[in-house]
């Protein structure tokens, strides 16, 4: 990595940036297992539509008629990927977008990514909140990766060759649930691996992350690479921010092994060792900040597709050099949060970078692990879960036309930080339409 970068001036820079990427001391356990979730999964299937559609909750992240799937009909593994994701996350056949350009190279040219992007933005329908490419390569436009030039629009001040700051994002710790609308922007995130079955396992790991609660650890290393290891600054007021809401790791060491409980894994080196004897928990964030772990195919270092191909869900590298500044990085605490409060994969990730126009973004877009869990446990009986990183109540409102008004229709419900089992009864004939909403 590069080190004409003064770090004076890093320090100064993450100084301003600080205010924007603390949180709350506010916090959230996290206890869930995958098994008791899949059954619960087969048991809510059980619910009557009129039922659910009677039963109205808040909204935390991207559904799946929010994502638009980006496809070269002139690569087969791309249209494999593309036909798989959309059956897998049942996307509407009006948010594909199929394209045609060579696809064996890492760089795309600026003419050729404007003649695409205006056929994407051509075909792309309103209401779509953000992208997911089904490709590997090419995974750069000039100096921009490809998945902040499909949001941004192809734009030099988001990135730099000369060690310099890059413009921020406006979605950076946003709590916009609809960036397209507010920040006239698509986030987007690649189906990153080398093969089908690579990316096929991925989807399904997203898939089966979803409202699954994962108790893992999460791993923030501080390693011997102090050119790599600029976010380590942060990681004591991380651990402060975040007690209580996951199980962090603050360790002085180059890598961790043996371990089969990792749900977060954030480092600073230029190859990370033994990732083939890690257990990652589904719904999984990992990466390591170096030079270019974002060139996916063809890097020197490792490539951050690594990271999916160990078992996380998600990842990020950047495409050009980035010199040292932890702000073209994710932050740990600004990932996790979001993470904990239900967004999905593609959510919580972008808005933990705060100059993002040289990182990648790969993984499994929709995977959304601590996004609220309603069933029916008994006829009649209802059980929500929730996780929130701030204690107050949850207020039941009833209103026997699905235009309101709605009112009060019992008493408020304390929730604490973290997990809450929330108990209702409605008669879905008699109760007519209820809105939970929580804070």
């Amino acid at each position: 990595m590069s080190h004409c970068q003064k770090f004076e001036a890093v320090k100064l820079i993450t100084d301003v940036c600080d205010s924007s990427m603390m949180l709350t001391r506010e916090s959230l356990r996290l206890i869930r297992r995958l098994p008791v979730l899949l059954a619960l999964i087969l048991f809510s299937a059980a619910f009557s539509v009129e039922a659910q559609k009677r039963i109205s909750l808040p909204h935390t992240g991207f559904m799946p008629e929010d994502i638009a799937v980006i496809v070269n009909d002139d690569d087969p593994l791309s249209r494999q990927i593309g036909s798989y994701y959309q059956q897998a996350r049942h996307i509407p056949e009006t948010n594909m977008i199929h394209l045609r350009f060579p696809s064996e190279r890492s760089v795309m040219t600026l003419q050729e990514f404007q003649q695409l992007k205006t056929t994407i933005d051509q075909l792309t329908p309103d209401h779509v909140q953000a992208y997911a490419v089904a490709w590997t390569s090419p995974y750069r436009v000039g100096c921009m990766s490809l998945t902040s030039a499909l949001a941004f629009g192809f734009d030099e001040k988001y990135c730099s060759t000369e060690c310099a700051p890059t413009a921020p994002s406006p979605y950076f710790n946003s709590p916009s649930q609809y960036p397209a609308n507010d920040h006239k922007l698509r986030p987007a995130m690649m189906l990153a691996g080398t093969s089908f079955e690579q990316v096929k396992t991925l989807i399904d790991r997203g898939i089966a992350s979803d409202h699954s609660f994962p108790k893992g650890q999460a791993y923030l290393l501080s390693t011997s690479d102090k050119a790599r290891n600029t976010r380590a600054m942060n990681y004591a007021q991380t651990a402060k921010d975040l007690a209580g809401v996951f199980s962090l790791q603050l360790l002085e060491t180059n890598f961790i092994s043996d371990h089969q409980d990792v749900l977060f894994y954030f480092t600073g080196l230029v190859e990370v060792p033994m990732l083939e004897t890690l257990g990652f928990q589904p719904g999984a964030l990992a990466d390591h900040l170096t030079s270019t772990g974002g060139m996916l195919t063809d890097s020197s270092q490792m490539s951050s597709v690594r990271w999916l191909e160990a078992g996380a869900t998600a990842s990020y590298g950047t495409v050009i050099e980035p010199c040292s500044y932890p702000q073209k990085f994710p932050s740990p605490a600004v990932a996790m949060f979001h993470y904990a409060l239900g967004a999905t994969a593609i959510e919580a990730y972008w808005k933990s970078v705060a100059w993002p126009g040289q990182g990648i973004f790969i993984g499994e877009p929709l995977a959304k692990p601590f996004a609220p869990l309603l069933r029916e446990i008994s006829p009649g009986r209802y059980e929500l879960t929730i996780f929130t990183p701030r204690a107050g109540r949850v207020r039941i409102e009833k209103s026997l036309s699905a235009a309101g008004p709605f009112k009060l229709h019992s008493r408020q419900q304390s929730i604490r930080r973290g997990k809450n089992l929330i108990h209702f009864r409605f008669n879905e004939k008699t109760d007519g339409y209820l809105k939970l909403q929580w804070n």
